[in-house]
């Protein structure tokens, strides 16, 4: 189940937030967690039972690290949630992979071929072992104490609103909500229409040009006008299909009393890729950032050549953690040579070439880095990418009006849009724009982007979200 569906619309939404509000504030979070659980399991519903089997031991572990006075023990008790966590991953998510790179270094050697598993991906896995993980390691560390009760470790991981695609919530932000958060009619509102926003930029905007990408990258030989409306097609419906998410998310979480964290903040008007990575997913850059570039050192190294090491670590993992798939791998070597080289030369570099100059090389290169992104085929992803400097094959260039008005309106929100949902308004604090015109207003155009993605939504098939893969 979607956000962006019918059934999500006008059957689940509505009757989980006429019940949670009817219910008293003691009953309303097992009512998410009864809610949340239906909603996983209507994708995943093996899954969900291995999922929550896996907290359950994740409690009593955790609970151990918190209770026990002994280092070594605690130590023990972190190892075991942690193997546990990403061997799930593994096994799930990169066992295959690893199985048919094994085969391919062994063809031609007269070995048997290893058998290739017989499993599924299951919905969200690398959300839920990021959020498992820093449960552990927040409690390891001190940063806040373990949940009491296991269905308030569940209601955490479940949670419907950020369990398949997140935002990451570490532990320690959200843990005080989960036992006493406040629901206001602010919230609500400011939530409400938070998730109006996303629902339109998931629907209105990343699903049409979602289409025209999907269309220009499966050319088996497109010419260069071809392959740059294809990928330019491609990097605003990544943007606006996750963004679009994570304002749904963030909405509806408001709208329950929980304050998750923002995940993006306008990225493409990034002047340097150091930059574009504080703006885009943030809550998967500050997560690799405590968790793994941080214990690996970070910038406290002695030596250069370490810093660099950790920072092409981290995105090498950040990379394959995207797919099991060496485009990934590649894309996240490429962002972290290009991080490397600021850290070298290049900031300097675009810091004396002005903010122009610098966004349009910034985006630039985040723009080829999403063809090594999009197309997992080797082959094609290289052909595609030679495709764009074939610049004999623009044949003028002619881009039919349509195409022309997608990709404008795509743009002018990605790069122009003065109102950034959920910090401008939060910082006014909502109290202080509870006019009655301001309300009238913000529940209009929440109306307007509902009505206008239903209509979208009935009239086409295509409504795919790209996060649900990894």
């Amino acid at each position: 189940m979607v956000f962006s569906s019918i059934t999500f619309l006008f059957y689940f939404f509505p009757v989980f937030f006429g019940i949670y509000y009817l219910l008293p504030r003691s009953l309303r979070n097992w009512w998410v967690l009864i809610a949340s659980s239906v909603f996983y399991a209507w994708g995943a519903p093996l899954f969900f039972f291995i999922l929550v089997g896996s907290s359950l031991i994740d409690f009593y572990l955790v609970k151990g690290i918190f209770q026990s006075e002994v280092k070594s023990k605690r130590r023990l008790l972190l190892v075991l949630s942690l193997v546990k966590n990403v061997g799930l991953l593994l096994y799930y998510k990169y066992a295959n992979f690893f199985i048919e790179n094994i085969n391919l270094a062994l063809d031609g050697l007269g070995v048997h071929e290893i058998p290739v598993l017989d499993v599924v991906l299951p919905i969200g896995i690398s959300f839920y072992t990021f959020q498992t993980i820093t449960y552990a390691m927040d409690v390891y560390k001190g940063k806040h104490q373990p949940v009491q009760h296991p269905h308030e470790l569940l209601l955490y991981i479940l949670s419907f609103p950020q369990m398949i695609a997140g935002p990451i919530v570490q532990f320690n932000t959200v843990a005080d909500q989960i036992t006493d958060r406040v629901e206001t009619t602010d919230k609500f509102l400011f939530g409400f229409y938070r998730f109006s926003i996303g629902l339109g930029k998931k629907v209105l905007i990343a699903n049409t040009v979602g289409a025209l990408a999907t269309q220009m990258l499966a050319l088996s030989d497109p010419t260069a006008s071809e392959a740059w409306i294809g990928i330019l097609a491609y990097t605003f419906q990544i943007y606006f299909d996750f963004s679009g998410y994570s304002d749904m998310a963030i909405g509806l979480g408001k709208m329950m009393g929980f304050d998750f964290p923002e995940n993006f903040d306008n990225p493409y008007t990034s002047k340097s890729i150091t930059e574009f990575w504080r703006r885009w997913h943030i809550t998967l850059g500050a997560w690799m950032r405590q968790y793994l570039y941080i214990p690996l050192g970070g910038n406290r190294v002695k030596r250069q050549a370490r810093l660099y090491f950790n920072l092409w670590v981290v995105f090498l993992i950040s990379g394959l953690w995207h797919g099991a798939s060496w485009n990934f791998v590649i894309w996240g070597a490429y962002h972290g040579l290009f991080l490397v080289l600021e850290r070298i030369f290049l900031l300097r570099l675009l810091e004396k070439s002005g903010k122009f100059i610098s966004w349009i090389w910034t985006f630039f290169i985040v723009v080829i880095g999403w063809v090594f992104f999009s197309i997992e085929d080797n082959a094609r992803m290289w052909k595609y990418l030679s495709s764009l400097f074939h610049f004999g094959s623009f044949n003028g260039l002619t881009i039919d009006p349509q195409t022309f008005t997608l990709l404008f309106i795509a743009a002018f929100f990605a790069f122009f849009t003065l109102i950034k949902p959920g910090k401008v308004i939060e910082q006014r604090s909502f109290n202080e724009v509870i006019r009655l015109r301001s309300i009238i207003f913000r529940l209009g155009i929440a109306m307007l982007l509902i009505i206008l993605s239903v209509g979208a939504i009935s009239g086409e098939g295509f409504n795919p979200f790209i996060y649900f893969r990894f």
